[in-house]
Formats: C-alpha cells, structure tokens, sequence
C-alpha cells in the first residue's frame, strides 16, 4: 500500500471518529441539564453528608500512576525504593466515591419513545449523584476513565462528560483500580450471569470496598407485554428468536426474571452493598435519592 493511500484511509477514520463523537456529544446538554434539575431537587430533601477528616491524617502509601503527574510523587518515600509512590491522606482515600456506568449492547434498548435507553437514564442518576456528592466536598472519580478523583466544579464537569459520553467497558469492573475502602456506584441493566458479576464484585471485595448497585431496567423487560408473531433479536447482534404466540412464554419468563432479581438482592447482601432497582419509565428522582442515602449510610 502506498504512502498516500494510507494517509487518506487515516484522514477517513479521523473524519469518522469526529462525527461518531459530534453525534454522541449531542446529547450531552440535555443530560446535564435534567442531572442538574434532578439534583436539585434531591438536594432540597437531604441533609449535607458527614465527613471523616479534613485530609490532614496520613492514610497509605500507593504507586505512582502517569496520570497522577509529578506533582503528586512523595519523593522521600520514593527514593527508599526503585518504584515512585504517592502519599495519600485518609479523608481523601476513605472519602472518594467511584463510579461506573456500563455501556455495553443491551444498555441501548428502550422499547418506547416515552421514555429514554436505559444507559441514558444510568448517566443522568449517576452525573446527579455526582453532583450532589461534590457539593458536599466529596472526591468523584469514573472507573476506567479517570483515575484523580476530584470535588468541587472540575470535579463534576470531568465526571459528567465520561459518565456520559465514556464507553464504560465491563474491564473498569473486571480489574479495578480504585484505592482500598473507597466507595463504588455501579450503574448497569445487570444482566451478564449472576457468576460474572459475583466474580466482580469479589474483587472489590478484594480491596475492601462497598457500594451500591443501580440496576437500570426497561418497563418491557420486566412486563414482558409481547404477544403473537414477534421476533427478539440479541443487542448485540447475532442470534434471535422468534416465539408464534409470545404471550405463552409471559409466565416462565417473568419467572425466570424475577428470580434473577432475587439473585442479585443475594448478592449485594453477601458483600454489604446495596441495590436499588430503577425502571425507565419512572422518575429518577427516585432512584438518585436512594443512591444518595445508600451511600450517606457508609460514611
């Protein structure tokens, strides 16, 4: 291949990348804008969190990460070893607040105009957690996208664009990086095996952390209002299956479902976190006001 044709083919991917961003960047502002409306309201029926410490108190040791920057390296403790390490203090390792929302196939599907994709809904509860926790003087950070935790205006704006625009890919929650007893918000329709998530959250378990986990459904999925001739096709492409008389299948499914929920209560119960069940086509408010509260009982 020549020079010049593959100049052109990175020009076209350039020009691709731009407008797949432009056109996920759309909906940005209005996500803000509803996380916004929703904070506020949430925040008018709360009192303000308590806090540990004032950041003062040695907390632990950590290695070096590049995004940390210089800045950040503890060179005394560093130079005792041939690694660099940073210093943390125990307010900002104990009180940082980790968040994560997934952005895998099935997180696109909504089954009516009246209400939003479930990883829309996922982003406006966690962004309004976020600014609810960072008025408070709390740390928020993203798993996988951004490993400074920040409060305060920056904080929030940083947060709010990956929890929005980020990929959110299941490794954030497969090998997470998050410092020991931090405080973690998973956003996700959960339904990857109830043996995938165990092993996730086994190892936050691992790094004695807690958290909560917000399970973002569609009124559909849980309904199962289908009936006659319908084909469902698997979010991420490939197989489907096409049932003559949907509604002969409404009894085993709900079935099936609602022992899938009763596994993930287990769950959350065996390694202390908390889940809260959230359908599409209710208020967030709801929901964020219990993340919220969840998350207030663990300080």
């Amino acid at each position: 291949m020549s020079q010049g044709g593959g100049n052109r083919q990175d020009e076209a991917r350039v020009v691709s990348l731009r407008h797949e961003g432009e056109d996920a960047a759309a909906s940005l502002p209005s996500l803000l804008a509803e996380a916004d409306r929703i904070a506020a309201t949430v925040a008018q029926g709360v009192h303000g969190r308590r806090r540990s410490g004032i950041g003062e108190t040695f907390w632990q040791y950590r290695h070096h990460r590049p995004e940390d920057g210089r800045q950040a390296i503890d060179w005394r403790q560093s130079a005792r070893s041939d690694q660099l390490f940073v210093r943390q203090n125990e307010w900002e390792a104990a009180n940082t607040i980790w968040l994560w929302r997934d952005g895998s196939a099935s997180m696109r599907y909504t089954s009516s105009r009246n209400h939003g994709a479930k990883v829309d809904r996922a982003a406006v509860c966690q962004i309004a957690v976020a600014a609810l926790l960072t008025q408070g003087g709390e740390r928020v950070s993203v798993l996988g996208e951004s490993a400074i935790a920040r409060t305060g205006a920056l904080g929030l704006e940083r947060a709010s664009r990956r929890l929005a625009l980020g990929p959110g890919d299941a490794a954030s929650v497969e090998a997470p990086n998050i410092s020991r007893f931090g405080r973690v918000v998973l956003a996700s329709d959960f339904l990857d095996p109830i043996e995938t998530w165990t092993a996730r959250l086994s190892r936050f378990a691992a790094m004695e952390a807690q958290g909560v986990m917000l399970r973002v459904i569609d009124p559909a999925e849980e309904d199962f209002p289908y009936a006659g001739r319908t084909r469902f096709e698997h979010p991420g492409g490939g197989d489907s299956l096409l049932f003559g008389r949907a509604e002969e299948a409404r009894s085993a499914y709900r079935q099936r479902w609602a022992e899938h929920g009763a596994r993930l209560g287990d769950l959350a119960r065996q390694y202390g976190w908390t889940l809260v069940t959230h359908r599409t086509d209710r208020p967030a408010t709801s929901a964020v006001l219990a993340l919220y509260r969840a998350l207030a009982r663990e300080v």
